[in-house]
């Protein structure tokens, strides 16, 4: 029997506020869609201007939605305060890394500026389910989820069938051959984007706010154009998709086959795909990317293994939040995988290693206990009847389909990736109350006041974030009529946020690096590459610290990195003979820890 219901109709019912339905699906297209949909970029940094558009647009999303709160909506659960808790100490241990350890403040108020939006966002979330308006709220998220969906899905279908058409500023080239990678410019990103995508469409379709064919067909899309990734992180959502259509009985009979499904139309998708590619004479990565052995898991097995050796070292304290690659970068580990790694790929592993065992121990079981809550309430919310498909259980899937991702990799690292996943956790933690509902339109004590004042102070942290990192951007692309280098390299190296930027400039351009030592105390703990490690090798030489100047080439060394092949091309047999080897042919007459490099 089928269900009759609009195309789109985003305005089902009203809000018991003064503010129009659709206005919450404008904000949210701002804050979900828009920051991933951004292709323009400029160094040094790829995804910058996503995640600044992520805190602006979801700054005014928030401040739409505070203004619907009653003031007994206070998010009160354990689960939801446990989270909160966590968050918190996370950036606390990031700020403690610049004022007890060695990591530069730049970094740690970066890190403070992504968490601290989080820590919002999930408050307001839980606010918003406690009194009773999640189904406004995660509509409007979910049109978000599809919008950017539909835009990235198109995308990523030019990049691989028309891979000559994008033009870089408003559709991003294919970061790889054969292989959609939508304006994010990375294909694990995209397929996770996709996923919630297929979530937020089946949502729609299930809350009658979108026909439930037209969603069953752009979540068929969606799988689509995640076989066009590659991705191997998309393949396993296909799983938590059949999972969710399997267990969950309060799905209509075309939703639960769409997803149960959906590992069977990936791999049919991905066989046509391949007939393709053959027939064709194109590319499709997809051939290959399964068909290779190992290649997913031997570095991220390697990088984890290596992780784990200094969690041992360093069990209590951690490295320092944001220093894995300075602290795994200095530390011998002659089988090490080739690539510079900033993250261990591994959310927990990430925490024990940066945070030490005691406080990543405590993060990790106040987020599995609020983990544990939200899995509660969303069976919960999926037995109870009610008029639309509840919140809570399609909000979960949001969640663990980010969890399975951050075990691989660090998403959650990005702006546009955290707050929306903060955003479904939020309302997972929270159960609505009826007497705060029934009351919520005259309620006196609106806590409207202090969130729509953080939500502002975000838009406008979102908003001089870019300001300040526009002193470090004409450092690598300078306007007519900019200053000279040495001069740009001087004022981006106050930038509040990005300043590291300017140091590394700074160490890589110079002549005698060894003239420019104040650059090494900040651009190494960012992100030690082929290039600042040669540099800081010759700075220290040149200073007269020869045996850390052997060190840190040795360490180079254990990357097998094409770009220092010069560099070691003295060492070289055959190599012409000199009266002395260079320092880099020389192995360090005593051992250093990474600490010694601070």
């Amino acid at each position: 029997m089928k269900r009759a219901g609009p195309v789109f109709s985003p305005a089902a019912d009203t809000l018991p506020s003064p503010v129009p339905v659709w206005a919450l699906a404008v904000g949210a297209v701002l804050a979900v869609a828009v920051p991933t949909l951004i292709a323009f970029n400029v160094a040094p940094s790829a995804t910058f201007f996503n995640q600044a558009a992520a805190l602006v647009g979801w700054g005014g999303f928030l401040i739409v939605l505070a203004t619907c709160l009653p003031g007994s909506a206070w998010p009160r659960s354990r689960g939801a305060l446990a989270l909160l808790a966590a968050m918190t100490l996370t950036a606390i241990s990031a700020l403690a890394a610049s004022v007890f350890g060695a990591v530069p403040s730049t970094l740690s108020l970066s890190a403070v500026g992504t968490i601290l939006p989080a820590v919002l966002v999930i408050a307001i979330a839980a606010s918003t389910q406690r009194a009773g308006l999640a189904n406004f709220a995660f509509r409007a998220f979910c049109i978000g989820l599809v919008v950017a969906g539909i835009a990235s899905a198109l995308i990523g279908l030019v990049q691989v069938f028309a891979p000559h058409s994008p033009d870089g500023n408003w559709v991003a080239l294919a970061a790889l051959a054969g292989r959609a990678t939508g304006n994010l410019r990375q294909p694990n990103h995209l397929s996770s984007l996709l996923l919630w995508s297929v979530v937020g469409a089946v949502w729609l379709g299930e809350a009658k706010t979108l026909d439930d064919r037209i969603a069953a067909a752009l979540a068929v899309v969606f799988v689509y154009v995640i076989v066009l990734t590659g991705s191997r992180t998309g393949a396993l959502g296909m799983l938590t998709l059949a999972g969710w259509g399997l267990l969950d009985r309060r799905l209509s009979r075309r939703a639960r086959i769409v997803l149960t499904l959906a590992p069977l139309l990936y791999a049919a998708m991905w066989w046509g795909t391949s007939l393709w590619a053959a027939q064709s004479s194109q590319v499709f990565a997809g051939q290959t990317r399964f068909s290779a052995s190992g290649d997913m898991a031997s570095p991220r097995l390697g990088i984890w293994s290596n992780a784990l050796a200094l969690i041992a070292s360093h069990p209590w304290f951690g490295v320092g939040f944001g220093d894995f690659n300075f602290a795994w970068t200095l530390t011998p580990f002659p089988g090490r995988p080739n690539e510079f790694y900033d993250h261990t790929h591994n959310l927990i592993i990430n925490f024990l290693v940066e945070m030490g065992v005691p406080l990543a121990t405590l993060v990790l079981a106040l987020m599995l206990y609020a983990l544990r809550q939200a899995l509660g309430h969303a069976i919960r919310d999926g037995r109870e009847l009610g008029t639309a498909y509840p919140v809570q259980r399609a909000a979960f899937v949001i969640v663990f389909l980010v969890a399975v991702h951050s075990m691989l990799e660090y998403p959650l690292w990005y702006s546009h990736f955290l707050l929306p996943a903060a955003f479904a956790f939020g309302l997972c933690l929270e159960r609505p109350v009826a007497s705060e509902a029934a009351g919520r339109a005259g309620d006196d004590g609106n806590p409207t006041r202090p969130y729509v004042i953080a939500a502002m102070f975000l838009i406008l942290g979102g908003t001089l974030a870019v300001y300040d990192y526009m002193r470090v951007v004409v450092i690598f692309a300078p306007p007519a009529g900019a200053g000279s280098l040495e001069q740009r390299i001087a004022d981006g190296r106050k930038s509040i946020l990005f300043g590291h930027h300017a140091d590394y400039a700074a160490a890589t351009i110079a002549e005698h690096p060894g003239t420019v030592m104040k650059a090494f105390e900040r651009a190494p703990h960012y992100l030690l590459d082929s290039r600042l490690m040669m540099a800081w090798a010759k700075a220290l030489e040149e200073r007269g610290e020869s045996d850390q100047a052997r060190y840190l080439a040795a360490r180079l060394k254990e990357f097998r990195n094409h770009q220092t092949e010069e560099f070691f091309a003295p060492c070289r047999p055959g190599a012409p003979a000199s009266e002395a080897l260079p320092f880099q042919c020389q192995a360090p007459t005593r051992s250093f820890r990474f600490e010694d490099f601070r």
